[in-house]
């Protein structure tokens, strides 16, 4: 089995120079949710514009040879969560050392979410029909989700169709990891930003601050 972690990092970190591999990292991630995004709308309308002006202006930062980086970036963490479910990103993260202690930026080991989950979803605590809902106040770089969705994998339930996951972070950069890896998984989820415990996702909340996944719209069934 190929690390894909390695070659994520490896490829990170040949890139850096005129820019940090922090500021790579945020501007692959930012852009990678954002296409994804954009490919989901059908209708280009004033806010699919939005998002494309904001793309237009990470990608025109970064030569050619370094934008065929970033989708080889995209391809290692699609092959890394088709070879394992995990927090690929919270994990590449960590491992390249862009951990921020000043601003509190670590991501849960995923071992940790994967007991978290066990918890919640005990065997005799998952309906053997309809929806499952979940709300992830604090998202991260969405562990906490991926490991949800394998555990009901693994007990025989398709999480494709029976989770529908509300997550919000605070942060822009875990929105972005999140709404891409769950956008990989299949996973129906709407993401945002905010202060959960000020203002929590609800019906109506900013169009601006939400990233629905093709799952979520119907473009995968």
């Amino acid at each position: 089995m190929a690390d894909w972690s390695n070659e994520f990092i490896k490829t990170l970190k040949g890139m850096s120079g005129r820019y940090s591999s922090y500021q790579i990292f945020s501007d692959w991630v930012e852009s990678a949710a954002i296409s994804y995004r954009n490919s989901c709308h059908l209708i280009h309308d004033a806010e699919w514009q939005r998002w494309e002006d904001q793309y237009m202006r990470i990608v025109a930062r970064y030569e050619h040879d370094e934008l065929c980086k970033f989708g080889y970036l995209i391809a290692c963490t699609a092959k890394a969560l088709e070879d394992e479910m995990e927090d690929f990103l919270g994990k590449v993260f960590m491992l390249a050392g862009l951990g921020d202690s000043g601003t509190g930026q670590f991501f849960t080991p995923f071992n940790i979410s994967m007991m978290s989950a066990k918890l919640l979803l005990d065997e005799k605590g998952i309906p053997k029909e309809g929806k499952i809902q979940l709300h992830e106040p604090t998202c991260g770089a969405g562990g906490m989700v991926i490991a949800a969705c394998k555990i009901l994998h693994e007990r025989g339930f398709d999480y494709q169709r029976r989770l529908d996951v509300i997550a919000q972070d605070l942060d822009w950069r875990g929105v972005y990891m999140t709404y891409l890896q769950l956008s990989l998984l299949g996973c129906r989820a709407v993401v945002c930003q905010g202060n959960t415990l000020t203002d929590p996702y609800h019906v109506g909340y900013p169009r601006e601050r939400c990233m629905e996944t093709s799952a979520w719209m119907g473009l995968i069934v």
